[in-house]
């Protein structure tokens, strides 16, 4: 049952306790504050409180929510993308492909990317889903750069 507070009444703690001598109607006051002040609130169902409207997301056949979206994302295997030392481009270009298709990369790491697959034959460039890895490595490809990806739990 739900109760509300309609009134205060300012007494002491002793006022209950400690009956005043020839009070007759000490019971009768103590029963009475007690209803006054706990009062079943009327036309109250459950729960009690206004809420906002749920937001509902509408989605087009054939098309996920960006709820599934970040969930499917959360629930994939990472991946590398691997940038491998090549003779062929110049290391200017291999750092604006870098930055061009690898979103949020910097000149800096552009530059040490480039330059630790240039001295040791490899380097990771990005570690991201698989579906996100595949199109960064087709995208690198596809630049004349020589990319591979693998999964991010395995080798060193």
């Amino acid at each position: 049952m739900e109760t509300a507070i309609c009134g205060r009444i300012s007494l002491s703690p002793n006022h209950f306790s400690h009956p005043k001598p020839g009070d007759k109607n000490h019971f009768q006051k103590q029963w009475a504050i007690r209803n006054v002040m706990a009062m079943p609130i009327a036309g109250v169902g459950k729960g009690g409180g206004l809420l906002d409207k749920p937001v509902i997301e509408k989605t087009t056949p054939g098309r996920e929510s960006e709820f599934d979206l970040r969930k499917s994302r959360k629930m994939s295997p990472s991946y590398r993308v691997l940038l491998h030392n090549d003779d062929y481009n110049r290391r200017e270009y291999v750092v604006q492909v870098l930055m061009k298709v690898i979103p949020g990369m910097t000149v800096d790491n552009a530059v040490n990317i480039m330059q630790e697959a240039h001295y040791n034959g490899l380097s990771v460039v990005i570690i991201c889903p698989q579906v996100d890895a595949e199109e960064h490595c087709m995208q690198l490809r596809g630049n004349g750069l020589l990319s591979s990806i693998e999964p991010s739990n395995g080798g060193c």
